[in-house]
């Protein structure tokens, strides 16, 4: 299977977020506490459960990171940080500009260009992680999610990896209901 196709797959989130908590697990007693204290009093939906994994996944982070950060003291500056990190995890091959498969979707050949995290990946971890900030008790003013910073790295993420791979990442439009136009009926002869 080809690298970018690997990263488009529902497993391949969930393959990063694993290794990063197995590593981290293995760094750190704290994780196992964080894995037994999840309630099982109803199941939950793929959604709030990979977002559940992403959240305990950013805490062990900051229990990791040195000095060791509370989620207080937690800036858009550290989220950019955690992205960092994860793109040693990544399954999309992003060429760099001197590479001769710049710019092409399909390249022929392979190339030691690295592999780095997919923006529709990055995309979504920040959605759930700036939703599960907020159902954490987090104010939505000093979510560092939210944070400018934040929306530009993402946005910077997107162009350069459209680039690099010759995909463009156009905003989907909408379908709007078509609004049903009043019915005409053709005259009648009436003689």
């Amino acid at each position: 299977m080809d690298s970018n196709q690997e990263a488009d797959s529902p497993n391949a989130h969930r393959t990063t977020m694993s290794m990063i908590t197995n590593s981290a697990a293995a760094a750190s007693p704290i994780s196992s506490s964080v894995a037994s204290s999840s309630s099982a009093a109803s199941p939950l939906s793929r959604y709030e459960n990979q977002k559940r994994r992403d959240w305990n996944t950013f805490g062990q982070y900051l229990r990791n990171h040195q000095p060791p950060l509370s989620l207080s003291r937690c800036s858009g500056a550290h989220v950019l940080e955690f992205l960092r990190y994860l793109d040693q995890f990544g399954k999309t091959k992003v060429h760099i500009q001197l590479c001769p498969f710049f710019g092409h979707p399909a390249p022929p050949a392979p190339c030691p260009c690295p592999l780095r995290q997919a923006w529709g990946s990055l995309d979504a971890l920040i959605g759930r992680l700036r939703a599960a900030f907020e159902e954490n008790g987090g104010k939505p003013e000093a979510n560092p999610f939210a944070a400018r910073a934040v929306r530009l790295y993402l946005r910077e993420i997107r162009d350069s990896q459209a680039k690099a791979r010759g995909i463009s990442y156009e905003k989907k439009k909408r379908k709007r209901p078509q609004q049903q136009q009043p019915l005409t009926l053709p005259p009648t002869n009436n003689h």
